[in-house]
């Protein structure tokens, strides 16, 4: 075959390899957590268990719908905040706790995390630790935009931090339509799976939309849905 076939075969192919990479990523999860055991992306087990992570919140009204729908099914996350959007919002974080969610650290802002000098990085991380601490213990870290670096986890370790990925993520922050979301979840969630949607806005709304179809499926599937704590301590990683 002439190198202009292959070339014109191998450029066929690449929609089919992006759709696999995209749709089933389990495999790229797998070598990325394998690279930095010292963040969390899932969970090795058997039993019919899942953590729910939410980012960006609080918000106004999107929050407490997502927290209305997972009372209904008995469901519980953490929710990785942004402390900038805090005030006026401080009822709804007594909500989560008193509901039984975690608080997670997203920093101070809606910004890559991996842009900041470490200095900056340390101050944003302690600002945000500080308001947060006031409802709540936290422990867990998750970089804004998803990228991350050694001197960030050297920094999350010295202040007592974990930084948490996941390993089933629907776009939902790029794809503004719930349905996918809620498919892709259902197609590519497994026993000790962590979950990221997303609030705020229409983000949240459509989170919330996206929960209330995830929800009872995953239940109808014996499955638990409890934050990211809970999932750690009950099925310990060796580091």
């Amino acid at each position: 075959m002439s190198k202009l076939k292959i070339g014109a075969v191998l450029f066929a192919l690449l929609p089919l390899v992006i759709m696999f990479v995209v749709l089933r990523p389990g495999w790229i999860v797998k070598i990325l957590a394998k690279r930095s055991p010292e963040v969390l992306y899932f969970v090795e087990t058997q039993e019919p268990v899942v953590a729910l992570t939410i980012d960006d919140g609080p918000d106004p009204v999107a929050t407490s719908e997502i927290l209305d729908v997972l009372r209904q099914h008995d469901a519980r996350a953490t929710f990785f905040l942004i402390t900038d959007h805090i005030p006026g919002n401080e009822e709804t974080l007594v909500r989560m706790v008193k509901e039984g969610h975690e608080l997670g650290n997203h920093l101070t802002a809606d910004q890559p995390s991996i842009r900041l000098a470490p200095s900056e990085f340390e101050k944003q991380l302690l600002a945000a630790h500080e308001t947060l601490s006031r409802y709540s213990d936290v422990v867990w870290f998750r970089p804004g935009g998803g990228w991350y670096n050694t001197a960030m986890l050297s920094i999350l370790s010295k202040h007592g931090y974990r930084c948490a990925l996941g390993s089933v993520y629907p776009f939902d922050a790029k794809i503004g339509f719930s349905g996918f979301a809620a498919r892709y979840i259902l197609w590519n969630v497994r026993p000790g799976s962590i979950i990221i949607l997303h609030d705020h806005g229409a983000r949240g709304k459509r989170t919330a939309s996206a929960l209330a179809t995830i929800l009872p499926e995953l239940n109808r599937r014996g499955f638990r849905v409890v934050p990211l704590s809970e999932l750690a301590a009950s099925h310990p990683t060796d580091e």
